[in-house]
């Protein structure tokens, strides 16, 4: 039995295993990281001895030749990639989305430091910390200066030496592959939650088909398009090396491998040539460097989590997209990745999905990764030695063939997803049926206005309010997700459950009071309510006619529009350069409406009683309305053809606070004290998670498995 189909085997035992016993299985996720460990402590010195020695032993026409070859091929196995990465929305059924807020949607384009990355400014830390370009870098650079060094060749012979011993480690570690694949997989398929999947089966189709067709048909096609080597060659030589690839999704514990198989099919194709071999063991440590295609199909993933999100790119920014992705993605998928979504305004809690299925899409990828290194290294070794021919024909009708395949492969996908699979929109429904996460405080909800509340003379409201047992809090309609009324009938929300807190802590009962907009500063002046918690932002308007607690929450000013205008109010000059044509609905204060009126002199703004006047409005009667970001993503989830967008750069703030009532000094300061405990403990945090970001939105169900399910012999 070969190697390949004894990790075939472990593969196949190791999901069975994890299916059959669910989360028990999570154990052997130990064992499988001390195998990948194993793999790992000789790649970066072998990559190192590798370059170093390969390069030395060329003259420096055959450096020059080398590169320019080598990169000729990278940037074609490159533009492959590129030209299928636009026709992924093909994929895309048109499903209805939206999203809950993210703090992206309120930050500024983001960078990384090529510079840290790329330069060996200290090559001991890069090889202990495992920086990878930088390592590859420091040895390119040794390799090239041995080049003109006399006297070498006892150096060169000690290099080769250390290759040896280090690519017979690799190859004793690979024998216990079948084992380490049994527990990677085993533990990967016990403990994935496929019920989180949801829509992202429409990125898991697209992402796997696309792999595989340039993993099994387009790359090894195009090898054999070159040389004389079969398809079969290709496919039967690499299947360990692509396997173990697979199964551990890294690719880099399988480089020696690689280049050993790299080797294996250079000599199967008739190129036994030293200067074919020395080229595989220099392309494949050093294409380690660079994006590989596996990495660069990780650019689908932005372009669906712009549909998942209710924010698909238009056909515009793709440019931007291909170029930015190419560059970014030289610091790897989980630097590259949140980097694209940031830039495309992508809520960042999308990138968490990416994480999740990246147990499934990492091992696609990396075989991919796997199958371009093999090509690289292949045809790379091929034109050094001369060897490389290129048939037109051939090529153009595999060519063709890729392009025909994909499109119906996206095609394909499409029409499943649209027509077998319900699409329902699940965001309205997570978000109304959401309940209170902490312990609530007895309490009733009162519709219509009441008498004012007695008060005795020199008593003040807190004493007031301990004395009669219960407070009074009113809250405005429509103030989603503030307070807002569930699905069950049930008053909930992010205020509504800082009441509660603030109830039991004072030892009371709460009295929830409706309010009208327009009539809350005057159920305050009237003694009617103790205080309104009800997302109430200060301005200075209002804080002429009440007094306000300590500010407890900052939210940002935004830009509901639709989906197809999110583009055009992403950037301030865009805004200010079209304002004449603009038609703008504003809260119904009179802060708002003067601001923005300041700000676009010429747009037509218009004040609104409920943010439903701006959702329900026919078509064409609005462009956008300015809300804040936090509470509109909430109103996205319930309309989700619309989109929420801070325009850039310098987002502007609003502070949220409580108006009390009579301004009473001794409830105002116990107030502003309580808030403080609540912001150090963590509570305004966690119910900022919960309310705005979502997190507790689905109550995630203990992992389906055989032995808990099935034969209910675990609970």
């Amino acid at each position: 039995m070969t190697l390949s189909t004894q990790v075939l085997i472990g593969l196949g035992l190791g999901i069975f295993a994890g299916v059959f016993v669910g989360e028990m299985a999570a154990p052997l996720a130990v064992a499988g990281a001390a195998f990948v460990g194993l793999l790992q402590m000789t790649v970066l010195p072998y990559m190192t001895v590798s370059l170093i020695g390969g390069i030395g032993r060329l003259t420096p026409a055959q450096a020059v030749s080398m590169a320019r070859r080598a990169g000729t091929i990278l940037l074609i196995l490159w533009a492959i990639v590129l030209l299928l990465v636009p026709l992924i929305p093909i994929a895309f059924p048109d499903w209805e989305s939206a999203s809950f807020f993210s703090a992206s949607l309120v930050q500024d384009e983001s960078s990384f430091d090529f510079v840290e990355l790329y330069i060996p400014t200290n090559p001991f830390y890069a090889l202990s910390a495992s920086v990878v370009p930088a390592v590859v870098l420091f040895s390119i650079a040794m390799g090239v200066a041995l080049i003109g060094v006399e006297k070498k060749d006892t150096l060169l012979d000690t290099l080769e030496t250390l290759l040896a011993t280090l690519s017979a480690v690799t190859n004793g570690v690979v024998r216990l592959a079948p084992y380490g694949v049994f527990a990677i997989a085993a533990s990967a398929a016990g403990t994935m939650d496929v019920g989180e999947l949801g829509r992202l089966q429409v990125f898991l189709a697209t992402h796997i088909s696309l792999c595989l067709l340039l993993a099994l048909w387009t790359l090894p096609m195009l090898i054999t398009s070159l040389t004389r080597l079969t398809y079969w060659q290709v496919v039967g030589q690499t299947r360990d090396a692509l396997v173990t690839a697979f199964a551990t999704g890294n690719m880099m514990v399988v480089l020696p491998l690689i280049a050993e198989r790299s080797k294996e099919l250079l000599r199967a194709g008739g190129i036994d040539d030293a200067e074919a071999d020395g080229a595989a063991e220099i392309i494949v440590p050093a294409s380690f460097n660079f994006p590989t295609q596996g990495t660069l199909l990780s650019l689908g993933f932005v372009l669906f989590a712009g549909w998942f999100a209710g924010a698909p790119q238009s056909l515009t920014q793709y440019p931007n997209l291909l170029v930015s992705g190419l560059v970014s993605l030289f610091g790897g998928v989980y630097v590259g990745v949140p980097f694209l979504l940031d830039m495309f305004r992508i809520p960042a809690d999308v990138f968490r999905l990416f994480v999740t299925i990246d147990v499934i899409t990492g091992r696609f990828a990396t075989l991919l990764s796997a199958m371009q290194t093999i090509t690289l290294a292949v045809l790379g070794g091929a034109a050094m030695a001369g060897q490389l021919s290129i048939r037109r024909g051939r090529l153009l009708t595999h060519a063709a063939l890729t392009v025909l395949l994909a499109v119906a492969l996206l095609s394909g996908i499409h029409v499943f997803f649209t027509y077998a699979i319900d699409s329902g929109y699940k965001g309205y429904e997570m978000f109304a049926e959401m309940e209170l996460s902490m312990p609530p405080a007895p309490s009733k909800v009162l519709t219509s206005l009441p008498d004012p509340l007695p008060r005795t003379a020199g008593r003040s409201r807190l004493d007031e309010i301990e004395k009669r047992g219960f407070l009074r809090v009113g809250y405005l309609r429509d103030a989603l997700p503030w307070a807002f009324m569930n699905e069950a009938g049930r008053l909930v929300g992010f205020d509504i459950e800082m009441a509660h807190r603030l109830a039991n802590d004072l030892g009371v009962s709460i009295e929830f009071v409706r309010l009208e907009r327009g009539s809350q500063g005057r159920a305050l002046r009237e003694g009617r309510v103790d205080l309104l918690m009800s997302g109430i932002g200060v301005t200075p308007e209002r804080a002429r006619r009440v007094t306000f607690s300590r500010s407890y929450l900052d939210t940002t000013l935004a830009f509901i529009v639709q989906d197809h205008d999110r583009e055009h109010f992403s950037r301030r000059s865009e805004i200010y350069a079209r304002q004449a044509s603009l038609k703008i609905g504003v809260p119904g204060f009179g802060y708002f409406e003067e601001r923005m009126r300041a700000t676009l002199p010429d747009a037509q703004v218009t004040a609104l009683d409920s943010p439903r006047e701006f959702f329900r409005a026919e078509a064409g009667t609005f462009d956008a309305m300015l809300y804040s970001a936090e509470a509109g993503s909430a109103w996205t989830l319930v309309y989700p053809r619309f989109s929420v967008v801070v325009p850039l750069p310098n987002p502007v703030t609003l502070s949220n606070a409580y108006p009390v009532a009579d301004g009473d000094a001794k409830l105002l300061a116990y107030l502003n004290a309580w808030i403080e405990i609540q912001k150090s403990s963590g509570t305004i945090d966690s119910l900022f998670h919960t309310w705005m970001e979502g997190s507790n939105a689905t109550q995630r169900e203990p992992r389906w498995s055989i032995l808990r399910n099935v034969l209910g012999w675990v609970d």
